[in-house]
């Protein structure tokens, strides 16, 4: 758990006053519980565990429960309005900025956006539903994202609409 919170806080440049850091100590301290026993140490510190969820949530704005597997250099850049399913799951080097839900699309299928690796998430940004979101993928603010999105691709508008990274347009400056 303290080697986790270490790189969590090398993630957020040592700034201990990150919200997105206070919500990593925590979420690290929930998944260090499951280890636990016996069964009766293990309970004593789920419920401590869920007070400190329940006030984090309160505090920051932000929902990222244990159960959620993430990568390294998880990052939560701004505070606030960030709510994640405990199904969803997030690979390497992922960045989520304010007011991003990543969660189930219909109540009656529980199963939420796998996310891949180097993924940046812009504010506002809704992923839902039992979709796979590629390694090297950009997903603009406020971006409304419901089917699968390719390794190397931005994802833009509502519904997204992908757009291959390799294509590049050339600009003239004048």
């Amino acid at each position: 758990m303290f080697d986790n919170i270490r790189q969590d806080l090398q993630t957020y440049q040592g700034d201990w006053g990150c919200q997105g850091f206070w919500v990593m100590v925590v979420y690290r301290f929930g998944r260090w519980r499951y280890g636990l026993k016996p069964l009766i140490i293990r309970k004593i510190f789920s419920f401590l565990y869920k007070f400190c969820f329940k006030l984090i949530q309160i505090i920051t704005g932000i929902e990222l429960p244990c159960e959620v597997p993430v990568g390294r250099n998880f990052r939560i850049d701004h505070f606030g309005d960030i709510i994640i399913s405990g199904y969803a799951s997030f690979g390497d080097d992922c960045v989520l900025r304010n007011g991003v839900t990543v969660g189930l699309k219909n109540v009656d299928i529980t199963a939420a956006p796998r996310i891949g690796n180097r993924v940046n998430i812009g504010a506002g940004a809704k992923i839902l539903g039992p979709i796979t979101i590629g390694d090297n993928v950009d997903i603009g603010a406020n971006t409304v994202v419901l089917s699968d999105v390719p390794d190397n691709s931005i994802a833009v508008g509502i519904p997204a609409r992908i757009i291959s990274k390799k294509r590049k347009k050339q600009f003239v400056f004048r």
